[in-house]
């Protein structure tokens, strides 16, 4: 069983930033994909973003040029670094891995959720 656990949320004024983190453990032989995504109150989970593990990324358009995704594959960790934060940016952000683990399986895992709220 693979563990995400997320760290980095709070309440920020506009303009301000915040960085996530989000380390995985347990049974990993490899993690492929890792990637955030938020969910904003009465709103579907939507993808912030996402990277391989060869470090190409993916943004949704709302966040291109504020946030940046990174990941250090040593330690099975992904950060997000978000800039210019607005109060539409307020959502639970969530942590994603894909990969395999010892046995062999494919794995999907989630994080518990960090909440972001940004206002003055």
């Amino acid at each position: 069983q693979v563990q995400l656990v997320e760290s980095g949320g709070g309440l920020v004024q506009p303009g301000g930033s915040l960085r996530l983190s989000c380390a995985a453990s347990g049974s990993i032989f490899s993690i492929d994909a890792m990637g955030w995504y938020r969910q904003a109150p009465g709103k579907q989970r939507e993808l912030v973003a996402t990277i391989t593990s060869g470090g190409n990324t993916n943004y949704a358009d709302s966040v291109k040029g504020r946030f940046t995704i990174s990941r250090d594959n040593a330690k099975n960790t992904v950060y997000l670094q978000m800039n210019s934060l607005k109060p539409e940016d307020t959502a639970v952000y969530y942590c994603n891995a894909d990969g395999w683990n010892y046995s062999g399986s494919w794995f999907g895992s989630w994080g518990q959720g960090t909440q972001v709220t940004v206002s003055s």
